[in-house]
């Protein structure tokens, strides 16, 4: 045996093996991708690599890759929510608005529940009435969009005002490095530790991988994804939170450009669209290399229109290969 398998292993084409390798260790080659890119931008611009500019990456990566977790967590029961960004948007805008009313944490908490809600309503719609998650979660996003703009109207005079520690967190810095860390960090050892050694976990897995199977064994899906759609509105909730810090500016379409960009860096991170696989580690790195390809193309000084499809393309580029390879046999 000790004879043949190395023989049989040398037989394997090398595009297999490449896919084994990115599908058992998807980070590792992310970060190899991440530090080619972070050279290809001090080759562009020399000197712009820098305690401060790493500072600023992660800055404006950790709401992307909060809002990523949100998709690694839905897609790996074959699902989608394209609600996070509307629902992040919804957050920020009511707790700058009722600041002023009611207080800053009462606030946070009212759009921790909006949040909450929405997933609610998703986790109903996916789990008991049978929606797909892509129709269920753009429709609750629709009607969120609408019931934001009729809020405006009633609170349009009250002013807004940006609670003191969501500003220390979205703009401050310790060490050099961004504040939002501390949030951060504590926040990703929870997604980590949540699908890696949880029961709740390893039932995502579960239901991504075969559903039917799933049910068999007892499982109550229903309950799992009204679960899951919860937990997904509160993230949502709370990166709406932290970019509220970060953009020290309420509007209608916050971070609703993070939406697809989450999507994306889900995907490249190593989840799988179909369910069954997906990594908030390779999710995270996700995050990292869309905004130094953001960075690039910034510093190429395309202009606006250009440099948005120009930057969706590389998406598309990026996770057409990645998924080519990790679904190699």
């Amino acid at each position: 045996m000790s004879d043949i398998h190395p023989q049989a292993e040398r037989d394997v084409p090398p595009m297999v093996r490449l896919g084994r390798f990115l599908k058992d260790n998807p980070v590792i080659p992310l970060i190899g991708f991440l530090l080619l890119l972070i050279g290809i931008l001090e080759l562009m611009r020399p000197g712009i690599i820098s305690p401060f500019w790493a500072g600023n990456l992660v800055k404006f990566a950790i709401p992307l890759a909060m809002l990523a977790a949100a998709q690694v967590l839905t897609m790996l029961t074959g699902g989608i929510d394209l609600s996070v960004g509307i629902v992040a948007t919804c957050a920020a805008f009511v707790t700058a608005t009722l600041t002023p009313l009611i207080g800053p944490v009462p606030a946070i908490l009212v759009a921790m529940a909006v949040g909450a809600l929405v997933g609610l309503v998703n986790g109903f719609g996916v789990g008991i009435a049978r929606v797909h998650p892509l129709i269920m979660t753009l429709g609750t996003g629709l009607i969120a969009t609408g019931c934001l703009q009729v809020y405006q109207r009633y609170v349009i005079a009250t002013g807004s005002d940006i609670p003191d520690i969501l500003e220390w967190l979205g703009t401050g810095r310790t060490w050099g490095m961004p504040n939002g860390i501390f949030l951060f960090l504590p926040f990703a050892v929870f997604i980590l530790w949540l699908m890696r050694y949880t029961g709740f976990g390893r039932l995502l897995f579960a239901l991504g991988s075969n559903e039917k199977a799933a049910k068999l064994s007892g499982v109550r899906s229903w309950q799992v994804l009204i679960a899951l759609y919860v937990l997904s509105g509160l993230i949502a909730a709370l990166t709406g939170l932290l970019y509220l810090g970060m953009i020290r500016a309420p509007s209608l379409s916050l971070a609703v450009p993070l939406m697809l960009p989450s999507v994306a860096a889900a995907v490249i991170g190593g989840t799988s669209i179909f369910g069954g696989r997906g990594s908030f580690a390779g999710a995270i790195v996700g995050a990292l290399i869309l905004r130094v390809i953001d960075t690039m193309l910034t510093l190429a000084r395309m202009p606006e229109g250009a440099r948005i499809a120009l930057f969706g393309l590389i998406i598309l580029l990026v996770t057409a290969l990645y998924v080519r390879f990790t679904e190699t046999r």
